[in-house]
């Protein structure tokens, strides 16, 4: 070690020194350098010697002492603030903090040369967070040396742009950044691509609009560059990969020459080409296969070399192996390269290296749900691994038997994992397990009786680590029950017999959770069993109570249920006595329940009423708004009373008052904030500006004007702590398993079943008999013939415990009520009502635009520009923007867009018959409209669509044409449930007859019901022509379907954006032809519908609506070709979603 030490040593002065031009021995300031690098050596030798933490401690403060003084010095040089600047990151290194330093490190990275300047960047990604209130101070520098002609200067600029750089800050960058994908030099390529990745991970809908780019540089000509992209890609992928399967060819071809060896040799790995380039490739090919025939297709042949050529008994060789087998049983199945895959998990599964077997076992739990046959070819082997020394094969193990799972052999398995449990020592692993445990038991336990001791087991040995759903779940199951109510007595009186057992064994130390458990089953179900005396139970509580190991928290549930037992008996002297006991106690939570029981046994009727038998899943409806109270605060202000002011807006009143640097942003910055799941987090429950003189109560109280510079809507970025952070309301909770779990109990249930299943093969050994017993019974069920339940897969079985939804969840619209609420009154005219169920936002969805035709087969996603005619322009100030004038009579004028008719040469080939044309129904001819867009067709119909956009909703028109000679009969058109869109007038349209080449029509009105920026809304139609028929369709709906203009004045406009405090920010490249403001808005007009309010010399304000009224105000403002747009609505994703589409609208105009 000294050696390492003291070559380290000998190398710094070189490193430190290099590209100095004062680093020789006659060079200026050459004697601080040598001081300050023997200081760094002397450091290092001092802590190396040392013999305790103490001491370290004691020369580290000592060492950062100097160091204080040094850099605070006002002749330190920029040599020697940059060796100390390495001194700092080595006492960092060792857990010192040294944040005084901090902003020297900036210092350095602005003003050094380029040795002094790197040292600066990297003591700045490594001392700063991308949270961290300095950060601000580097962006100038960052965008200086982006633009320098520097090679150096610009790669150290991105990567610390995509090392620590946050979302608020990409916009400024963003386009300096784009540009340098078409750099000369491939490292800049590479970097920045990397930069985009990071702002893809943070910011997706920021870099949107530069998806052609990242095609290109998967098409570099520099391997580096293409393997940097294909992060972006398999990212992009994971989230929708439909939108990418035409890059599949270019995958395959890639990997092809991986494969190959084309690379350069630099690539290679232990001789295996490109190794990690592989592995990205194999994912993203098993991501675009899956489920798709003519995908996989593409891919069999590659995967095959794949397999072949990865023949070299090395680490990384296995991996790509691994992810080979990965990817053959996720794409569509070939038979032949399942075969050798398979093998190629045999291999793994029967080396006598534990790092193979573990990664055969991790293999052959991927590929069970696929094939099943394939554990009992290794069955043996899989129970060999059960006593496997080590605890990670063990584990693998386990949860490979948890994914072969069936009603058949769930005794056995538990059993084995109930042993595993009580062995294991590890909090994630015990976790992990029980919810496993209790999974399997609510989903295959053979009876009540089982049920109820598997959870007992769990509860007991899983003690208070195991994850607070599984008993919450638990005793929701037994209260909710089944669709048989006399087997849910039976299991709840099971569980009270049980319970009371295990209270009564003398010195058992049972888990606070599971003693909860107990409590709130006794209190609930007791009264079903009626031979045994109320009274024995309360004792059996009380005494419980009196234990020191009980917490507070478990002795408020004991006392719960000891009120519930108490309200379904005449009178109890336990009961009394417990009150007498716990009414003087110094614990204030228990002397409470001691009153609250002493009056509620007082009066009898009103126990009676509050705790009825069984009530525990009764619905109760919850005023969560406490509308009950406006009258009261309506008074409270009217009489003069101070507006209630949120926790947060006090905390940033009270910091804004002390004596500290402002970090208040200025009222015109264009720093973005975005926040694309929630509200954010200066945001007040009533969708209100902070600064705005607006309450959030059901009074109004006004804006106060003045001439001063309004900084009323300006969002509060910065505080004393930093960065002031956002709340993010998340839109779902992770899938966990929360079911019912089994017990202690096993080993002899579990004897029997393998007896039963015995092959009686006398003949083997003791040991091999026991395990081919084993085996019978924890295979059993799996195979060609048998009827096979996997985790994941449709079970044929019927589950044991289905629950009876008695709960219903409603959905909880604070915000968006809290804004109708306070919003409204001030602006009434505009905002009639606010849809409550715009909080999703899905800003990744990329398909591409086909144009449309009558013949085409597939999806047709109409273009936006073309989709949208001239009637979409309203009046106003607009009128300085184009020549066409349009009626105030209606937000839509005529239209005189033809409908789509195709001509003969655009006909389907093959269709020998004219086929019947759709027309518009009468209804449809005011509206703006698209044309005909041809859905799907069979031999005997064809489906066509047609969009209407009406003042309050998407009207979408099918029609169904009958190209045969006969009539079809009980034709069912059907939308099926979509996750973005509502449908309102019902999903099915019934035709009991379309006669021979006639055409029929369904109208319906669509909204949208979650916010995306496009969506698919499928459905199919089901006919009976000589056979019963199934034609699938689905149309594509973009957000700019639903979005209308929303006429105001500027003095409207003007409040209502200091409302609103949900803001995006953005600057966008005007093309050429967009080189005036009246152009881009013009743009923004036709394509995106949206009104012009006014125009005021450089910028321009513009409003629309989502329907049915969520609105959504635009500033806009040109400067040196580029288009600064500023988003505001209540709605925090809308926003984005809009910014996504003006993008895009702005790139199609070019």
């Amino acid at each position: 070690m000294s050696d390492v030490v003291e070559r380290t040593l000998s190398a710094l002065p070189g490193l430190l020194g290099q590209h100095d031009p004062g680093a020789g021995p006659g060079g200026a300031g050459g004697p601080g350098r040598a001081s300050a690098t023997s200081r760094l050596g002397s450091l290092i030798r001092s802590i190396t010697a040392l013999t305790s933490k103490h001491e370290e401690e004691k020369l580290i403060q000592q060492e950062l002492t100097s160091l204080k003084a040094t850099v605070s010095a006002p002749n330190t040089t920029l040599r020697l603030m940059k060796e100390c600047m390495v001194r700092f990151i080595y006492c960092e290194m060792l857990g010192y903090e040294s944040s005084f330093g901090y902003i020297h490190a900036i210092k350095l990275a602005q003003q050094g040369n380029l040795l002094e300047k790197r040292v600066g960047y990297l003591a700045v990604s490594l001392f700063l967070h991308e949270n961290h209130e300095l950060l601000l101070l580097l962006v100038n520098t960052v965008v200086k040396d982006l633009q320098s002609t520097n090679l150096v200067e610009v790669c150290m600029a991105l990567t610390v742009v995509s090392q620590i750089f946050p979302r608020e800050m990409i916009p400024a960058v963003l386009p300096l950044i784009e540009d340098k994908l078409q750099h000369s030099k491939e490292i800049i390529r590479r970097k920045a691509v990397q930069a985009l990745y990071k702002f893809y991970l943070i910011a997706p809908n920021q870099v949107q609009h530069i998806h052609d780019k990242f095609r290109k540089a998967l098409c570099d000509r520099d391997p580096g560059v293409m393997a940097a992209s294909l992060h972006i890609y398999l990212q992009m992928i994971k989230e929708d990969s439909s939108g990418y399967k035409d890059l599949t060819g270019s995958f395959v071809t890639i990997l092809k020459q991986v494969v190959g060896g084309k690379l350069p040799i630099d690539f290679n790995y232990h001789s295996v080409p490109a190794p990690w380039l592989q592995i990205q490739l194999l994912r993203i090919l098993a991501l675009l296969g899956k489920d798709d025939p003519s995908t996989s297709e593409l891919m069999y042949d590659v995967l095959d070399e794949s397999l072949r050529r990865a023949d070299i008994n090395h680490n990384i060789t296995y991996a790509i192996l691994f992810e080979c087998v990965q990817t053959i049983y996720t794409i569509h199945p070939k038979s032949e390269l399942l075969e050798k895959a398979a093998k190629c998990i045999g291999k793994f599964v029967l080396s006598p290296k534990i790092n193979l077997k573990y990664l055969g076992l991790k293999a052959l739990t991927y590929v069970i749900q696929q094939d099943p046959n394939l554990a009992l070819q290794h069955q043996m082997t899989i129970i060999e691994c059960l006593d496997h020394p080590d605890s990670i094969i063990k584990r693998e193990t386990l949860e490979l038997l948890y994914r072969i799972t069936n009603g058949q052999n769930v005794i056995v398995i538990v059993q084995k994992m109930l042993g595993y449990l009580k062995e294991s020592k590890e909090e994630y692993a015990i976790i992990n397990l029980a919810g496993k445990i209790a999974e399997l038991a609510e989903k295959y336990a053979p009876d009540n009786g089982w049920f109820i001791q598997t959870m007992n087991a769990v509860f007991s040995v899983g003690g208070d680590v195991v994850h607070p759903e599984i008993p919450h779940n638990f005793l929701r199951l037994l209260a909710e029950g089944f669709d048989d109510g006399k087997e849910d007595d039976q299991l709840r009186v099971y569980a009270v017999r049980s319970y009371l057992a295990l209270l009564d064994e003398e010195g058992a130390l049972y888990p606070q959770k599971f003693l909860q458990v107990m409590s709130w089953v006794l209190g609930e179900y007791s009264s079903l069993v009626t031979d045994v005396d109320p009274e024995v139970i309360l004792t059996k509580l009380h005494s419980l109570l009196k234990k020191t190991f009980v917490t507070s928290e478990t002795k408020a549930w004991i006392m719960a249920a000891v009120t519930k037992i108490a309200s379904r008996t005449s009178c109890s002297k336990t009961v009394d006595t417990l009150i007498q006991e716990f009414s003087s106690s110094l614990d204030t939570c228990m002397r409470q329940h001691a009153f609250e029981l002493k009056h509620l046994c007082e009066d009898k009727a009103l126990m009676a009423n509050l705790l009825p038998f069984d009530a525990s899943c009764h619905e109760m409806v919850v005023d969560a708004s406490l509308s009950f109270l406006d009258g009261f605060v309506a008074e409270g202000l009217g009489r003069g009373a101070a507006p209630y002011k949120p926790h947060h807006q006090r905390q940033e009143e009270k910091l804004s008052q002390e004596k500290a640097l402002n970090f208040e942003p200025y009222g015109l910055s264009f720093a973005s904030s975005v926040s694309a799941a929630g509200v954010t987090g200066r945001q007040s429950p009533t969708g209100l500006s902070f600064g705005s003189d607006t309450s959030g109560n059901s009074a109004e109280t006004g804006h106060k004007e003045t001439n001063n510079l309004k900084l009323e809507g300006v969002r509060k970025l910065w505080g004393k702590e930093g960065y002031l952070p956002k709340r993010e309301n998340k839109a779902g909770k992770a899938d966990e398993p929360q079911s019912a779990s089994c017990g202690s109990v096993l080993a002899g249930q579990a004897g029997d079943a393998a007896a039963s299943r015995s092959d009686g093969a006398a003949g083997l050994p003791e040991q091999d008999r026991e395990k081919q017993h084993l085996a019978s019974t924890l295979f059993v069920g799996l195979g060609s013939n048998a009827a096979v339940s996997l985790m994941g897969k449709m079970d044929t079985a019927t589950q044991k415990f289905k629950r009876k939804s008695k709960i219903t969840e409603a959905q909880n619209s604070e915000e968006m009520s809290d804004f109708r609420n306070s919003a409204a009154l001030d602006f009434g005219p505009l905002l009639d009502t606010v849809p409550v169920s715009v909080e999703d936002y899905e800003g990744n969805i990329h398909t591409r635009l086909r144009e449309a035709s009558l013949c085409s087969q597939g999806i047709v996603e109409d273009n936006l520009g073309s989709e949208t005619p001239q009637s979409l322009r309203t009046s106003g100030p607009a009128d300085r923007l184009s020549d066409s004038r349009l009626s105030q009579s209606s937000l839509f004028a005529d239209s005189n867009i033809d409908i789509f008719q195709p001509s003969p040469s655009t006909q389907c080939e093959g269709a020998g018959e004219t086929q019947p044309v759709p027309s518009l129904p009468a209804e449809l001819e005011a509206p703006a409209r698209s044309g005909a867009v041809a859905l799907a067709q069979s031999d005997a119909l064809a489906l066509y669509s047609c969009k209407g956009w009406t003042d309050d909703s998407l009207l979408l028109t099918l029609f169904l044409s009958n190209k045969t000679t006969s009539a079809l009969h009980a034709v069912n058109l059907v939308f099926e449930e979509a996750e973005h869109f509502q449908v309102l007038e019902g999903p099915s349209c019934q035709f009991p007859v379309i006669e021979a080449e006639r055409v029929e029509r369904c109208q319906r009105c669509v909204r949208m019901d979650r916010l995306c920026t496009q969506g698919v809304l499928s459905g199919f139609v089901h006919y009976q022509s000589e056979m019963e028929t199934r034609l699938e369709f689905s149309i594509t709906l973009s957000l700019v379907d639903f979005i209308r203009p929303m006429e105001m004045s500027t003095e409207d406009f003007g409040k209502l954006w200091l409302s609103l405090s949900n803001d995006v920010k953005q600057n966008v490249k005007m093309s050429s032809s967009q080189g005036s403001l009246s152009a881009a808005l013009n743009t923004l007009q036709q394509k995106l519908k949206l009104h012009v309010v006014d125009i005021i010399g450089s910028e321009g304000i513009l409003a629309c609506r989502l329907l049915p009224s969520l609105p959504c105000l635009l500033h806009c403002r040109a400067h040196s070709g580029m288009l600064a747009l500023w988003f505001r609505s209540p709605c925090a994703a809308l926003p984005d979603a809009l910014l996504y589409h003006c993008q895009k609208a702005m790139e199609e105009s070019q």
